[in-house]
């Protein structure tokens, strides 16, 4: 068996196919992983993928493709390092980070940044493609790494990714390089990226298209020009085109005829009154419209004109072409000023030449010197383009630039008319000739573009004896061929006959060099006019050589040349490098010809200008050292001067490029060996001369030469070294010294009142540095170090702020730290201590720190960079620089920005600078250093300073402002440095400020170091990337966990003084621990266990800890942190902590109430995430406020989450649920004038002032919900308070207001919602609703599909369950999300108001929805065998009754259920259930046909011939057949009463159809007679079948009993004084008496859940009996799951259909085809619930009321259980013989505030009920349990509730719960009882008595008024009438009972009271 052997070479290698890994320990790569290889065996590697290196297996070696890697840390910890170059492994590991962001560009949809980004990426592959090849030249290869860098760089601005600091392409390690060398490189690329610099040199490109014209036909000659309309003179040569007779380019295959570069314009010539001129000239005949003749001389002739301005350039777009228009000139004499006048637009002069006509021409400028054209348009250069260059030099002129180009302007002439009787046309050809006079062939250059010609011809003027040309041609004659060379200008007239000829009859000429061999000079030439005939012989040049060329020059008796007309003018300007017109320079250059004119000549030699020196710089040094070594005595002064003027020529801007020359000429040229003596000793002289001199400007520019001066002196003194073999020695160097003895003299001087010399040492100084070299080359580094040292040294300290000398003696530190002086370690420890002096001070005194910073930069670089120990120069520093370093740096961060913003960058660029160097010294710093600093404090107070200042300065350093956002590299070395810092200092922490010198300041400023250090964003490797995570591990490691463990290891040595920090750093540990780092967070969680100890010693308990531990926790998570992981770790550490403590209880409930905080902020926080719905965020708010409340006691934090639930509700437009959530807050005030404190967005006011406000927005936000019943309650008490204040102004609008809700409330419609039970089942839900069931108030319109449906989108992931049994273990154990939805109904508490006759039904509406605390859902279900033939008899119904925490509407939308009861309901009981619905129903429908409530009596009809049709097709019969049968009576002997009321209830239902046949009788229309005669037919044989006799009354002679119907209880027992008779199925067992509420607590009507279980019977027959929604609801009847339908098929009326069944609606796993809708429905408005009634107008019929009965209310008996309680019926108490003396008047559904009677405490409270009073229990709502959905619906539902039910009568309809579900009304408790009432026992306590009541419940308020002192005077009179206006508001009203749910719930915890600051 092979071995594996470790690798020794085959280290590294990158993955060429991917491999799977399928073999036993195979590792799975990717194809273009890199892997690092450890073993190999036979073809087999070991080893692992770099990015996951713990994961190692093996691979085939031929998958892998090898590459060259250094290997570090040989071994088992070694690393690999690839040898290729360092931007290629950038461009890998880049191009590999920007693959995963690239997809999500894509996914977040930024196609714009993936498409660009994706090309970028294949550049950057074709790029590396290419220097992996290694073919590229090496100025390509840089090219090839430029573009490639500047790519990476673009994409990571894009990408916002790190800037990479960069070295000649390659990213440089900041381990390898100084801190502030770091800073630069950043702060550089920072720079270059945001302000890019400015150009000064520009070009512009130009190419001709075409001139487009309609009426061309002759060639054309274009010429472009730059012209200055300001100076009135072109600036550029000329760019000459021919185009052809088509207007395009003559030669259109030489692209450089037809482009051309204009070059060197500076940011001056981009003016907007500098133009591009364009003339056009065209070549044909005299006249455009000549007929063509035999002439075919053709002329040069004006075209027209062109201009634009440079600036338009500036912002056009370069790609597009201008079509420039083209004017003609309307005289032609202005020809040569068309461009003037277009350009002043003076329109009278021109005129544009055609609407059609324009040169299209191509502009762009270029930017930048013309050697980085060449590269940036490289295709541009390629292809040829011609150069036109500026009149004149550049702005600087190039040494080595040869340039011999004269330019001459043809300006104008004039001429005599010769005889003729019209003017002539005069054209001038100009030649140039040689010497011999010989035509120079080629250097007539008319522009560029075009090759020079022997000869020129003007264009030619019509008719003009004084013609203007204005033309420009260049003459480039070599210097050589420019002696003797003369121009000539010939003259000729252009005759228009026939024959065209040209006559000579003139010329000029003019010599280019003068005798002495200056040349032209520029300027204007006015010539003489030679006259001449044609055939006169000019090739004979000497003869007219001879004549006079200049009219001003003639002599004085030459009257014939002086007297003619006749002249000719040219304007001259030469451009040459060789040749000069300056008459004093070549006396100069030819001085030993002339040596008596030497002293003359070195005196002009500063008037010559500056250009025509540099031309002859060499020749002109070669004169002054020749004149000084021959005449030194006499001229060495003169010499000196010229000398100092040459060389500061040379530093002006326009001639420094020529410095290299003369360093040239000193190197190589200069040969005055002698000379050193000479400027030695007149240089001296300047020196001493200073403190005499008046004048100090000359000495100033002497010193400002010293450079060259010095370069002079030493470059002699080496020369006669050489010749003499180093003679004089001793005297030069005595020479030297005598010199700097005088400088140092002259340094130290100061200033004496009117002889200041402090500008003259600034001069010198800032020349002095630059002599380091020169000094440096005669002496040693040491010597010259001396020098520098006592130089530096003599300069006085103490100077004016505004002293010139101050900048500049740091310029010279600068240049002397820069210099080669200062980078010999020799010389440096010499220059070091006058340097730290001279900084010391500057920094003390806060002045010119950006050099100061400069300094210290250039200093700590070069400590990087020394090879040898820097450990003395290192402390040399520290000792002097480091403290006051840290005393700048809090200065100038601490200091106040200026409100500039230029000033911005520089005062952050110093802070930069500073930050660098102080970070950089701390680098270099080692223990050595540390302990020399620490030893240097004399006190402990300096220590103190110097610990708090270098903690405060690394608090700074650590902002997040401090560095640019994508300096992450910076950052990290400076966390590096501080981290290392720290750890030193911590020590001196230790050993000096504990125990009795325990310091609290210093300690807490390094703990809120520390905790600022961890909690960084460029430490939290969480958030990065892969690669740039294990860049980060590799290199520095988690600093985050190393600082905290240095912070435990400082807690733990605070022993006692840890009680300092309690509560104090509590915040900031904690949000350390939140940081997701598990060691860290096992180092830091403990030190809480610490603090609860140190605090339990202390205190006896940690309540502190507690109250702070919660308070942040809230801050730091809603901020984003912390997460599951945490809590659980929180949790297990510190209970595993305290286990053995003696405070283990009180500690394990501080853990656990902080956990189960921690569980509900971070739902809080995932629910609060952009695109969660509302729904969730609103649940999620109201179980932390409940958790704030009932367990943590926290009442700012609750009042905070009431107000952020309100905002959630307003934002969802729950107004009503706003309403309640805002009563929260409300509840917590009172009506007193204390004062608040500012708080949220409440200004400070009393609470009075608060609590108005809230309830006036609560009122506002009621009246938005519809919830006008609740805002009347508050409209009273508000207009109860000012009514005690008299404010009648606001009393009338309260009272207005209330009227306007009473107005609302019978005006205006509301929906009624449904109501869903929900059940979140499973681990995945958050824990607010993980394994909870709630029920849900829907939105309008919204049903159980469109619910479940909102739900579903609400939780995708959910599953949603499709029964209603409770689930099992397993799913609410599983990882998934499981959601149970079904329909409810409620049921209400009272049915005082939904049972009173006359109550509007817009009154009961409200009653039937609001304030519900239970609800029930029914499932049918057969019990034993299941009867074919009659399945009633064995069809039971399931009753869930689900009691809630809170009722419903509150604080959300849906509630907890907190208790659950199940009972059955045999089929018996359901049978006299659904007879009672029904005739219930048939009472409603027949009592608003009576009183006309019923727009159409359909609804009746319907519901009559569901009834009968199903009763006489075997819908009763099949109930007698189940429950009268002998069998049943004999097995089930215990249901005799209820055989006995089912059998009372049919025929009552009887009776009750015999009415309604009666009523209908009277209001059905003609066409429906027929179907009435029907069912009086069908009646008929249904009473038959009964035994019932059948009689058919009219409605006059039907018994009055029956037209007198009062109103019945839901089970057809009469209702009795005020108390109803419970139902016989209630739930909660036998009948009790509720005491009645105010109008908010009335309980809503009854809405049912629907649920159906359907058989095959269902479906052939329909209901005999139904069963509506609730009592009023006859269009929204649904078929119960409990019975099959029993109804025949032709029992509906054709044109109606049967809606959604209830079945539906309330269980889950119907199918849809059983969901119908229904038409032909009046609104639920318009449907009272009241049984039938008489017409309250009959005085004969109207009720007398009667005192209650105990007969009258069934009893419950304690010892029953309560299953059985709900099975045992009551016996019937209603028949259709019940007399109208049962029944009771009826008091007005809304009570009215209490009249007066005598006096404001006395009410008459049998009249009216009154408004319960506020509850004072503020402290004890319950929690409330929040809403997984609160989202709008969007539209209407097809199976609306309204349009939905089902006409069929009796049996079918279980799913709604009947009115008898009612638990009975309530009874208000009166302050002055009735005296004939009778006390009822209750067998079973109320209801709601173990439900605290919420403190939003508005019906449950203590209202008091102020006690407002009876005005005297004013008596109380005992009248029963109302009060006189102004009431007396000096009594409270009494608050009343409130009924209260049974005790066994448990009871929240109280919150105690301390609202009067908030």
């Amino acid at each position: 068996m092979n071995m594996w052997i470790p690798t020794e070479h085959e280290k590294y290698g990158v993955v060429l196919a991917s491999f799977r890994g399928t073999v036993q320990h195979g590792l799975p790569l990717e194809i273009g992983d890199t892997v690092q290889m450890l073993e190999k065996c036979e073809g087999w590697y070991r080893g692992f993928v770099l990015k996951n290196p713990n994961s190692k297996g093996i691979f085939p070696c031929s998958y892998i493709h090898l590459k060259n890697a250094h290997i570090k840390n040989k071994g088992q910890f070694e690393m690999v390092v690839p040898t290729e170059d360092s931007v290629i492994t950038e461009m890998t590991s880049t191009l590999r980070d920007w693959g995963a962001m690239w997809k999500q560009l894509y996914v977040k949809n930024e196609g714009d940044l993936f498409h660009r980004l994706w090309h970028v990426m294949n550049e950057i592959l074709d790029l590396r493609r290419q220097v992996l090849v290694g073919h590229l030249t090496h100025d390509r290869m840089r090219d090839v790494k430029q573009h490639i860098t500047a790519r990476l760089d673009w994409g990571n601005e894009q990408l916002c990714l790190d800037l990479v600091p960069r070295k000649e392409f390659s990213m440089v390690d900041p381990e390898e390089i100084s801190v502030t060398e770091l800073y630069r490189l950043m702060e550089h690329r920072h720079r270059k990226k945001e302000t890019p610099t400015p150009v000064s040199t520009h070009h512009l490109f130009v190419h001709m298209k075409s001139l487009m014209s309609s009426n061309l036909g002759e060639e054309l000659e274009v010429f472009f020009f730059i012209y200055d309309s300001r100076e009135n003179k072109p600036l550029s040569e000329r760019f000459f085109v021919k185009l052809n007779k088509n207007g395009l380019p003559k030669y259109p295959d030489k692209s450089e005829r037809q482009c051309t570069l204009f070059v060197d314009l500076g940011s001056g010539d981009l003016r907007k009154d500098v133009y591009i001129v364009v003339h056009i000239i065209r070549i044909g005949r005299m006249g455009a419209g000549e007929k063509k003749n035999t002439c075919n001389v053709q002329y040069r002739r004006p075209f027209g004109c062109a201009v634009v301005s440079i600036a338009d350039l500036l912002t056009a777009d370069s790609k597009d072409d201008h079509l420039l228009k083209v004017y003609a000139c309307n005289t032609e004499s202005e020809w040569s000023q068309i461009h003037d006048n277009i350009i002043k637009k003076v329109n009278i002069r021109y005129n544009l030449l055609g609407s059609n006509t324009g040169l299209a021409v191509a502009l762009q400028l270029l930017h930048g010197d013309i050697d980085q054209l060449r590269r940036e348009y490289m295709i541009l250069f390629t292809r040829g383009v011609s150069i036109t260059r500026k009149l004149g030099f550049s702005d600087v002129i190039m040494p080595g630039e040869m340039r011999n180009d004269l330019y001459i302007t043809l300006e104008k002439g004039e001429f005599e008319k010769g005889g003729k009787s019209v003017a002539r046309n005069v054209e001038v050809t100009i030649y140039a000739l040689d010497a011999d006079g010989q035509i120079l062939k080629g250097f007539v250059a008319t522009g560029s573009g075009e090759p020079g010609g022997d000869e020129y011809h003007t264009f030619v003027l019509y008719h003009n004896n004084s013609p203007r040309w204005a033309e420009l041609i260049k003459l480039p004659i070599p210097v050589d061929v420019f002696r003797g060379s003369h121009v000539r200008f010939e003259f000729r007239h252009c005759s228009t006959k026939d024959k065209g000829e040209k006559k000579l009859f003139g010329f000029s000429f003019v010599p280019l060099m003068q005798e002495d061999g200056r040349t032209l000079p520029d300027g204007t030439h006015e010539l003489i006019v030679h006259k001449c005939e044609e055939n006169a012989n000019l090739q004979d040049c000497a003869r007219y050589l001879k004549l006079h060329f200049y009219k001003c020059n003639l002599p004085g008796n030459n009257q014939t040349l002086k007297g003619t007309k006749e002249s000719f003018w040219i304007t001259s300007f030469l451009c040459s490098t060789k040749l000069t017109q300056n008459g004093d320079m070549l006396d100069l250059l030819k001085w030993r010809a002339h040596p008596e004119r030497i002293s003359d000549s070195l005196s002009k030699l500063k008037e010559i200008d500056g250009s025509e020196i540099v031309k002859f710089l060499q020749d002109t040094l070669d004169t002054l050292f020749g004149i000084l070594d021959e005449s030194s005595q006499k001229y060495a002064l003169k010499v000196f001067d010229c000398l100092v003027h040459i060389i500061n020529l040379l530093q002006d801007s326009k001639f420094q490029h020529f410095m290299p020359v003369m360093d040239t000429y000193i190197e190589g040229h200069f040969a005055g060996a002698l000379s050193y003596r000479d400027l030695i000793k007149v240089l001296k002289w300047y020196v001493d001369r200073i403190i005499d001199a008046e004048r100090q400007e000359h000495i100033r520019q002497v010193l400002k030469a010293t450079e060259y001066i010095f370069k002079y002196i030493i470059q002699s003194r080496r020369l006669f070294a050489l010749a003499t073999g180093g003679q004089n020695e001793e005297e030069f160097r005595c020479c030297m010294h005598e010199l700097f003895m005088s400088i140092r003299f002259f340094l130290s001087l100061e200033d004496k009142g009117s002889r200041p010399i402090t500008q003259t040492q600034a001069v010198f100084l800032q020349s002095f540095p630059a002599v380091y070299g020169e000094l440096l080359k005669l002496f040693t580094v040491r010597e010259v170090a001396t020098f520098v040292r006592e130089t530096l040294g003599s300069i006085p300290t103490a100077s004016q702020s505004d002293c010139p000398l101050e900048a500049v003696k740091l310029h010279c530190i600068v240049k002397t730290v820069e210099s080669e002086l200062y980078t010999n370690p020799e010389s440096r420890c010499i220059l070091l201590p006058v340097i730290l002096r001279l900084m010391q001070a500057y920094m003390q005194e806060q002045k010119d720190l950006v050099m100061c910073a400069h300094i210290l930069t250039c200093m700590l670089s070069l400590l990087k960079k020394d090879e040898t120990d820097p450990s003395e120069e290192v402390n040399l520093i520290v000792e002097s620089l480091l403290v006051v370093l840290l005393r700048t740096l809090l200065e100038i961060t601490n200091r106040p920005q200026p409100a500039a913003p230029t000033l911005r960058p520089q005062v952050q660029d110093v802070t930069g600078e500073f930050v660098a160097c102080l970070l950089a010294l701390l680098r270099q710093m080692k223990d050595l250093h540390y302990m020399q600093l620490l030893q240097r404090f004399s006190s402990k107070d300096d220590l103190r300073d110097f610990l708090l200042h270098i903690f405060t300065v690394f608090r700074i350093l650590i902002r997040p402002e401090m560095f640019s956002k994508d300096w992450a590299v910076m950052r990290l070395v400076t966390n590096n440095i501080i981290i290392t810092t720290v750890l030193y200092l911590s020590d001196a922490l230790r050993k000096n400020f504990l125990n009795d010198k325990f310091d609290y300041k210093v300690w807490d400023s390094y703990f809120c170091l520390s905790v600022i250090f961890i909690n960084q964003p460029c430490l939290q490797l969480e958030t990065f990337s892969a690669s740039k995570k294990k860049k980060i591990l590799e290199k520095y490691g988690d600093m985050r966990v190393m600082m905290g463990c240095e912070i435990f290891s400082m807690w733990q040595n605070l022993g006692e003084h840890k009680l300092n920090f309690i509560p104090a750093m509590i915040g900031p540990f904690l949000e350390v621990t939140l940081v997701p780092q598990p060691d860290l967070r096992n180092v830091m969680i403990p030190i809480f266990h610490d603090m609860m100890d140190w605090e339990q010693r202390r205190s006896g308990n940690f309540k502190q800890v507690e109250a702070k531990l919660i308070d942040k926790l809230d801050s730091l998570m809603s901020e984003g942190k912390g997460d599951e992981t945490y809590r659980e770790l929180f949790n297990s550490i510190l209970l595993k902590k305290i286990e053995r403590e003696t405070w283990r209880e009180s500690g394990i409930s501080l853990i656990a109430t902080v956990t189960r905080l921690m569980e509900r902020l971070l739902d809080y926080r995932d629910c609060m995430k952009v695109g969660e719905v509302d729904g969730k965020k609103i649940g999620c708010t109201v179980s932390l406020l409940n958790f704030y409340k009932t367990e943590l006691n926290k009442e700012e934090m609750y009042i905070r989450y009431i107000h952020k639930l309100y905002e959630l509700h307003l934002k969802a437009q729950n107004y009503t649920e706003a309403s309640y959530t805002l009563l929260l807050y409300d509840e917590l005030l009172e009506w007193s004038e204390r004062p608040l404190r500012e708080f949220l967005n409440y200004p400070m006011q009393s609470e009075w002032q608060r609590k108005e406000h809230l309830h006036l927005t609560i009122l506002q936000n009621f009246d938005r919900g519809k919830c006008w019943e609740n805002g009347i309650i508050l409209c009273r008490e508000l207009a109860d308070q000012y009514e005690s204040y008299y404010d009648y102004r606001n009393l009338s609008k309260m009272r207005m207001m209330e009227a306007s809700f009473y107005d609302k409330i019978m005006d205006q419609q509301r929906l009624e919602p449904e109501f869903f039970r929900v059940g979140f089942y499973g681990k995945k839900f958050p824990f607010f609703l993980r394994n909870k069931e709630f029920v849900c108030r829907g939105h309008d319109y919204e049903r159980l599909e469109a619910f479940q449906q909102r739900m579903l989108n609400e939780f995708p992931h959910a599953i949603a369950m499709q029964h209603a049994n409770q689930p099992d273990q397993t799913i609410y154990q599983a990882d998934a999300q499981y959601l149970q939805i079904y329909a409810v109904a409620p049921i209400p508490d009272s049915q005082d108001v939904l049972q009173r006759d006359g109550v509007h039904d817009n009154i009961k509406s409200f009653y039937k929805v609001n304030h519900i605390w239970r609800y029930r859902y029914d499932r049918p279900f057969h019990k034993g065998t299941k009867d074919k033939e009659n399945e009633f008899k064995s069809l039971w119904v399931e009753r869930t009754t689900l009691t809630l925490v809170q009722s419903l509407p509150g604080i959300s939308r849906w509630f907890e259920v907190e208790r659950r009861e199940l009972v059955e309901v045999s089929p018996l009981e359901n049978a006299i259930e659904v007879i009672e619905n029904k005739n219930l129903q048939l009472r409603t429908l027949i009592t608003q046909c009576q009183t006309r409530q019923m727009q159409n009596i359909n609804p009746l009809t319907m519901c009559l011939n569901g009834v009968i049709d199903a009763a006489v097709n075997g819908g009763l019969a099949r109930y007698q057949e189940a429950f009268f049968a002998k069998d049943y009576i004999m097995n089930h002997p215990e249901d005799g009463d209820k055989i006995g009321r089912l059998r009372e209830l049919m025929f009552e239902q009887a009776h009750i159809l015999e009415f309604g046949l009666t009523v209908h009788d009277k209001f059905v229309p003609q066409d429906m007679r027929p179907l009435h005669k029907k069912l009086v037919d069908q009646f008929h044989l249904m009473k038959s079948s009964l035994g019932i006799q059948c009689n058919v009354y009219s409605l006059k002679e039907f018994p009055a009993y029956m037209r007198a119907s009062p109103t019945h209880f839901t089970n057809g027992s009469t209702r009795g004084g005020r108390n109803s008779a419970p139902n016989i199925m209630n739930p909660e067992g036998g009948g009790r008496v509720v005491a009645r509420r105010s109008p908010l607590s009335y309980p809503a009507a009854n809405r049912y859940s629907s649920s159906s279980l359907s058989s095959q019977a269902s479906n052939e027959v329909s209901n005999i009996t139904g069963q509506s929604e609730s009592s009023d609801e006859v269009f929204n009847m649904q078929p119960s799951p409990s019975t099959s339908s029993l109804s025949s098929n032709h029992s509906a009326s054709p044109n109606v259909t049967s809606s959604a069944p209830s079945s539906t609606r309330g269980s889950p796993q119907l199918p849809d085809k059983q969901k119908h809708t229904r038409e032909n429905c009046l609104s639920p408005r318009d449907r009272p619930c009241s049984a039938v009634y008489p017409n309250p107008l009959d005085p004969t019929l109207r009720a007398v009321p009667q005192p209650p009965s105990d007969s009258s209310l069934p009893r419950s008996d304690p010892s029953i259980s309560t299953p059985d309680k709900v099975v045992k019926p009551a016996p019937s108490s209603w028949s259709l013989d019940t007399s109208l003396s049962d029944f009771n008047g009826k008091g007005p559904p809304i009570p009215p505030r209490p009249p007066y009677t005598g006096s404001p405490a006395r009410t008459t409270r049998s009249q009216s009920p009154v408004i319960s009073s506020r509850s004072p229990q503020k402290n004890s709502a319950p929690p409330f349990t929040p809403s997984p959905t609160e989202c709008q619906s969007t539209g209407l539902v097809s199976n609306s509730p309204v349009l939905s039910g089902s006409y069929s009568s009796g049996i079918s309809s279980l799913s709604r719960c009947s009115v008898s579900e009612a638990s009975g009304t309530e009874n208000t408790p009166w302050d002055h009882p009735f005296p004939n009432s009778t006390s009822i026992g209750f067998d079973e306590p109320i209801r709601r008595e173990n439900k605290t009541p919420p403190p939003y419940s508005i019906h449950d308020r203590n209202n008091p008024r102020r006690p407002v002192p009876i005005p005297p005077g004013l008596s109380i009179l005992p009248s029963i009438d109302a009060p006189p206006v102004p009431p007396k508001p000096h009594q409270i009203r009494k608050p009343e009972m409130e009924p209260r749910r049974p005790d066994h719930f448990p009871r929240p915890r109280p919150l105690p009271r301390k609202v009067s600051q908030l």
